[in-house]
């Protein structure tokens, strides 16, 4: 069997799925009694990085509307004034919590659709 280099190894590790990979690291360490924890601890920060990154730069947010509390009416008129929906589909959404009342858009605005929910009764989750 011909030796394979490094580069020749991670090409065939970049064709494999995770599913295929997670089960080859498996074996591998079956095979030669070894834990890849090391590897993965040296990887870890590299890849969580990214996604902490990714989330100190959000500058999109969901305005979800958890519950309409005892208010309904209240916060069935915020919804409107909210998204322009009409009578019927802003107590649609209402009646059928959790839902998102806004999405994608910018912090201050979810935050003041936020407070504004929160003024009329309601329970309210900014993602």
């Amino acid at each position: 069997m011909a030796k394979l280099s490094q580069d020749d190894l991670l090409a065939q590790f970049e064709e494999m799925t995770l599913i295929e990979l997670s089960e080859f690291v498996k074996a591998f360490e079956e095979k030669f009694d070894v834990t890849a924890a090391a590897a993965v601890a040296v990887a870890g920060p590299a890849a969580t990085g990214a996604p902490a990154e990714a989330e100190a730069e959000q500058d999109e947010f969901d305005v979800i509307l958890e519950g309409a509390g005892d208010k309904k009416i209240q916060v069935i008129k915020v919804v409107r004034e909210l998204t322009s929906l009409g009578l019927k589909e802003a107590k649609d959404l209402v009646d059928g919590t959790p839902k998102p009342v806004l999405e994608k858009v910018a912090k201050e605005a979810a935050e003041k659709a936020a407070e504004s929910l929160k003024a009329a009764g309601a329970s309210v989750t900014v993602k």
